[in-house]
């Protein structure tokens, strides 16, 4: 009977106020101390990694050395996972096996009925809150959008004023846009407008003749 320790953080939560990875170390084993549970080490850490990736090495050697009568022990369940599905696949998998799961912030176990049922309303709920951060950051880049500010890089046709936020059209390069969604029209291939552009003596910003990628989202 060991206790399996497993602790992630993601490269925003590194970034900002989220609980470290030593921190989460130590609770688990205070936990595993108190609890009369042997400490397997090292504790299996993803650093840097989401909770909604699916393919986290730290958590796949986890599952590897968990066997029957253990338990894999978490600061939460949002260290665990960031998807209710692959919670609840873990949950399956340790059952199977006949170990627990452990999530001291939650305070549960899936050692008896409730615990399973908790467990699978904090995971649902876990998703829940990943979907309302999603939907919250994409409607803020679409606002932003929206009032003709940046999100992400300069796009091309555009130049950004000295504030560091607002985009203005960039009249040379509209006239690039111009030529090329005219030739577009024509039905002409997007290798054929590149080079049709390179002859007109139009370049990319890099100097360089526009690539075919390029070209498509210049005429989309």
């Amino acid at each position: 009977m060991r206790a399996i320790g497993y602790v992630r953080v993601s490269t925003e939560e590194q970034a900002t106020t989220g609980v470290s990875l030593a921190t989460q170390t130590a609770r688990i084993a205070s936990w595993a101390d108190l609890n009369g549970y042997p400490l397997h080490t090292p504790t299996f850490a993803d650093a840097g990694l989401s909770g909604a990736k699916i393919d986290r090495p730290g958590l796949a050697q986890a599952l590897a050395v968990v066997r029957k009568g253990d338990a894999l022990v978490v600061h939460s369940l949002s260290r665990l996972s960031r998807s209710t599905r692959q919670m609840l696949d873990i949950a399956d998998h340790l059952l199977k096996i006949g170990a627990d799961l452990v999530s001291i912030s939650e305070k549960i176990d899936t050692t008896s009925a409730s615990g399973r049922m908790v467990f699978r309303m904090m995971a649902v709920l876990n998703e829940f809150e990943r979907d309302q951060i999603s939907e919250r950051v994409s409607s803020a880049m679409q606002y932003k959008k929206s009032k003709g500010e940046l999100v992400g890089g300069v796009p091309y046709g555009k130049t950004l004023l000295a504030d560091g936020i607002t985009l203005v059209d960039n009249d040379a390069e509209q006239a690039v846009l111009s030529e090329a969604r005219c030739l577009h029209r024509d039905q002409l291939s997007l290798r054929k407008i590149a080079v049709t552009l390179a002859a007109k003596g139009f370049r990319a910003r890099n100097g360089k003749v526009f690539a075919a990628t390029q070209i498509m989202r210049m005429v989309s």
